[in-house]
């Protein structure tokens, strides 16, 4: 592959993939766990940790595997083909498809704030539970567009990348800035006058939306439960700056530029996520954090700090992450399913590169399959179910840097995890206590997820069946 990817462009590949809708979003939910600004503050601090842990931890495995594919060959590699392939089936059939849905349909909703026909328009097509709306068509529009453009070359993607998460960068800079210089009345020291203490909210669903009837103070475990729970939301919004090690077989420098692209960037997006949460304890009291319309403090921050004209800011502000977050996803994406077609657990026709040396039948395959799951509504629910799932394989690929240290320890290795091993046992540590806690507190974020990739197993036997060797 040409090297057509530099430092800076990593470091915009990993900020633009971490950056989408749930940062806008997900500290409603939090709140509803948690109750109290310190816990809100913490649980941050935490995904922070983990996820900057991790991302060094990556670097080892990057300056020893400097190809395409990134966490798929580090796990086909370390453990072998059926592990890795149950990580590519994930990526394929939810993680990637169903996050380039997700982030798809939070562009077309925040466009309906622009448009409102989007939202006030009849489905085109409803079967009882099941509809077909313009917002979903917009989304599906806008993942085909962009799957097209990336089908064009490198280029084209990289320079959207660059303009999108620039842009988007400065805008929530921006947002941080006046949220703490036009605040009147600042709600900062109402929302730390809670301490330490933690409490669930009692609000009662009402159609769609929750309704504050009263908090109650927790402790202990289910302290600890509140904590799980709130981590769902923090986690998916700091996932995929895995991206850019899909992309290592086109970086310039790759055993040096991929792990300072991801050191530097997931730093970055978790500094500008601490301030923007800063931003919502400033502008929001406690309940219109929590109970926010339609589980979007930003936007309810942003009419505080700019008045009427501010949901149409945000509006903006969130297309623009979106847009930049979804190229992003499906310019690296598609690697994974051709180095994964290489080693024949894909079709082999995502193998072959196009006149403008990308996989053009690879982007194609995950752009329909994405409108697909944003078609079928479902996506949401998916998501929900594979935060879980996301951080076992992140674990799995983390330990991966120990076992080879044990395994191999002559193997050169250009870059050495920085304060190992404690810095891949933090991760693994602080993720284990996230799965445990969720597997005995909210088993519907566990159980559903881990069973779908668990059918990737019978499906990797039906693909080697007859080939020697191979089932690992």
């Amino acid at each position: 592959m040409k090297k057509k990817l530099k430092l800076w462009d990593g470091i915009m590949l990993v900020m633009g993939s971490m950056i989408g809708s749930g940062i806008f979003i997900v500290s409603s939910d939090m709140m509803r766990n948690l109750g109290s600004g310190y816990w809100l503050v913490v649980v941050w601090v935490i995904t922070g940790i983990m996820t900057v842990a991790a991302a060094i931890s990556y670097g080892e495995l990057s300056a020893i595997y400097p190809k395409a594919g990134g966490q798929y060959t580090y796990i086909s590699e370390i453990f072998g083909k059926m592990p890795g392939f149950l990580y590519g089936w994930g990526l394929f059939t939810v993680i990637q498809t169903g996050t380039i849905a997700a982030v798809a349909m939070a562009f077309g909703k925040f466009a309906a704030y622009l448009i409102p026909w989007l939202n006030d328009s009849e489905p085109i097509f409803q079967n009882g539970g099941f509809r077909i709306t313009w917002v979903q068509i917009l989304a599906i529009v806008i993942i085909l567009l962009l799957t097209y453009i990336n089908t064009r070359g490198v280029k084209n993607g990289k320079l959207l990348q660059n303009v999108f998460t620039g842009s988007k960068i400065l805008a929530l800079l921006g947002l941080i800035i006046f949220g703490f210089m036009l605040i009147k009345d600042s709600q900062w020291t109402a929302n730390m006058s809670f301490g330490w203490a933690a409490f669930q909210d009692l609000g009662k669903e009402v159609g769609n939306n929750l309704l504050p009837t009263g908090w109650t103070e927790i402790g202990g475990m289910a302290l600890m439960g509140g904590i799980a729970a709130a981590m769902v939301g923090s986690v998916f919004s700091s996932v995929a700056w895995e991206n850019v090690t899909f992309m290592s077989g086109e970086m310039e420098n790759p055993k040096k530029n991929v792990v300072r692209s991801m050191v530097l960037g997931t730093a970055a997006v978790m500094i500008l996520y601490m301030l923007v949460n800063f931003v919502y304890l400033n502008a929001l009291d406690r309940d219109g954090i929590a109970f926010a319309d339609k589980n979007r403090p930003a936007v309810a921050a942003s009419e505080v700090i700019f008045g009427s004209v501010g949901t149409v800011i945000m509006a903006v502000l969130v297309m623009i992450s979106t847009f930049g977050c979804i190229n992003g996803l499906v310019l690296a994406g598609a690697r994974v399913y051709q180095t994964m077609a290489k080693d024949g657990l894909f079709f082999k026709s995502a193998i072959e590169n196009n006149r403008f040396d990308v996989p053009a039948k690879s982007l194609w395959m995950q752009g329909i399959w994405a409108s697909v799951l944003a078609l079928s509504g479902q996506y949401g629910d998916l998501l929900d179910m594979i935060s879980f799932v996301i951080v076992l394989f992140y674990m799995i690929t983390v330990f991966g840097v120990i076992w080879l240290r044990f395994k191999q320890p002559n193997l050169e290795r250009p870059y050495k995890t920085w304060l190992y091993p404690v810095t891949p046992l933090i991760y693994l540590l602080i993720g284990a206590m996230f799965c445990v806690l969720l597997i005995i507190y909210k088993p519907q974020y566990t159980w559903p997820g881990f069973l779908l990739i668990l059918i990737g197993v019978p499906v990797y036997w039906f693909i080697n069946k007859g080939k020697k060797g191979t089932a690992e």
